[in-house]
């Protein structure tokens, strides 16, 4: 086990490779099987692999190099992101059982200025929000929600998606429409 610096670079047998033979990523089912102190070690595991790949990427940037088998941090990220929802389901899991709560920080769905929603985490505060002078110079502008401006701002918004929605549609009807005129004899089903 080497504790340097040179853990934040591959081994030096990857260094000018053109591929790095790599597994598949952690799927969720394999990491519910885990305990909770060998996924703890699997994150930091996943963290360092991370790190060093990232390193190695920009290091390749650098050198004005390839870096070989970028697909590697994509299968770490992925992992990452399944380890840390298998962790969660186990937190609210446990939370439910013990508490009759998800655990989770509450949040709840508000507009902003420009008339979009979005979800916000909810946290404490030292002092609640309507006797905050600073909060209220600075979000002020809150109050007056929806004049002219912004509604006509929320219909070229919403017609904008509208139509990005409506051009995936076609474009992926006219993709499998080429398909069929190319291929007449596809499996449907496939």
């Amino acid at each position: 086990v080497k504790y340097d610096l040179m853990e934040f670079f591959d081994d030096k047998k990857n260094w000018g490779a053109q591929e790095v033979k790599s597994g598949r990523s952690w799927k969720k089912e394999e990491l519910r099987l885990k305990s909770n102190s060998d996924l703890h070690k699997l994150w930091y595991v996943l963290l360092k692999e991370r790190n060093m790949l990232l390193t190695m990427e920009q290091e390749a940037n650098d050198k004005i190099k390839l870096f070989p088998s970028p697909e590697r941090i994509d299968k770490v990220e992925e992992s990452m992101e399944n380890l840390e929802s298998v962790v969660r389901e186990r937190n609210i899991a446990y939370h439910e059982l013990e508490t009759g709560e998800t655990g989770e920080r509450p949040g709840k769905v508000e507009t902003n200025a420009f008339g979009l929603t979005y979800y916000h985490k909810m946290c404490e505060y030292i002092m609640p929000k309507h006797m905050n002078k600073k909060w209220h110079e600075k979000y002020k502008f809150y109050k007056n929600m929806y004049d002219r401006d912004t509604e006509q701002f929320l219909l070229k918004y919403r017609e904008k998606l509208y139509l990005q929605k409506r051009r995936k549609r076609t474009r992926d009807f006219n993709h499998v429409i080429g398909l069929l005129n190319r291929f007449p004899d596809m499996d449907m089903e496939a």
